[in-house]
């Protein structure tokens, strides 16, 4: 029994193999960096700690996924192609005939099948959804909305620069136009209750995602966020490994059953993080002791949802 939606069984479903990403840095930035919308970024954020080291901006595309590739034959050798996924900061934060170039250059390569966008929901316009529909007819394309909490209050501390509902709409628009729209949350955020948390699952129920990754919050050196964890740690809520796994399937439980799961936990190289009370346990572990949990529980994705 499967007992959550995999985000591999989605590419097997959908287009008959497996397919991985290969992070690439094409050299963008964010609004709440270059004083658009703010300055300094999200308080949680580094962005040398969230991708390989194979993928900096000094490198030509194709190199970064050439290089990709050989790293990722290694671990992952059924994938049966690869996406070039565009991952660090905001990577549709350009003028439409600039992105366009920058994803030609990737798309050329011959084991490349699609792309996977990372963006920011107010980096997003008609016009770049009517590209990516186009498009999608004759590559895949994945967009990744980074959203990290539903609540504004969350967001104006993490100075994000963005309203829930701009969230909202983003999410809406880009699945009017049939493209996969997936999102990022982030648990543990400062201020957000445990009960907060899992009420995310019933707002993300009534909109038309596709898939869903799910990251516990990471203390990255040196960020704001770890100023405010020194000045107010009884604002956060710290799980332990034990702790999150439970949290993760109360929340599964919730999640409306058709929603594919990508990730349940981040991965922060450990020279970046405050600390790493979880040890050096790598996510594919996590995600099997996560399945043991269900098991152990007798559960699944879905359980407790209703419409």
């Amino acid at each position: 029994m499967q007992r959550y939606r995999s985000f591999t069984g989605f590419f097997i479903n959908t287009y008959g193999t497996r397919l991985q990403k290969v992070v690439v840095d094409a050299g963008f930035t964010c609004p709440n960096r270059d004083g658009t919308v703010g300055t300094g970024g999200c308080t949680y954020c580094d962005n040398r700690a969230f991708h390989p080291g194979y993928s900096t901006p000094d490198k030509s595309l194709i190199q970064q996924i050439d290089e990709g590739i050989a790293f990722h034959r290694v671990r992952y050798r059924r994938a049966g192609g690869y996406l070039a996924y565009f991952q660090p900061y905001s990577n549709t934060y350009a003028p439409l005939n600039e992105l366009k170039k920058i994803y030609n250059q990737a798309l050329a390569h011959p084991l490349v099948k699609g792309i996977a966008v990372g963006t920011r929901p107010d980096c997003i316009d008609s016009e770049k959804l009517d590209y990516f529909r186009e498009l999608a007819t004759e590559k895949i394309v994945l967009l990744e909305y980074g959203i990290e909490s539903c609540y504004d209050t969350t967001l104006r501390r993490i100075n994000r620069g963005h309203t829930a509902e701009v969230s909202f709409r983003a999410i809406e628009a880009t699945a009017a136009r049939g493209l996969h729209t997936g999102v990022h949350l982030i648990f543990g955020l400062p201020g957000e209750s445990r009960q907060q948390m899992l009420a995310q699952a019933d707002i993300l129920n009534k909109l038309p995602l596709t898939s869903l990754k799910l990251h516990q919050l990471q203390l990255v050196k040196g960020t704001p966020m770890e100023k405010e964890f020194e000045q107010h740690p009884e604002d956060f809520l710290q799980f332990s490994l034990d702790e999150y796994l439970d949290f993760v399937v109360d929340f599964l439980e919730l999640l409306r059953p058709d929603i594919f799961i990508e990730r349940i936990a981040g991965e922060v190289p450990p020279r970046f993080v405050r600390s790493t009370p979880w040890g050096l346990i790598r996510n594919v572990e996590i995600l099997r002791l996560l399945e043991k949990r269900l098991e152990k529980r007798n559960t699944f994705q879905g359980a407790r949802y209703s419409k």
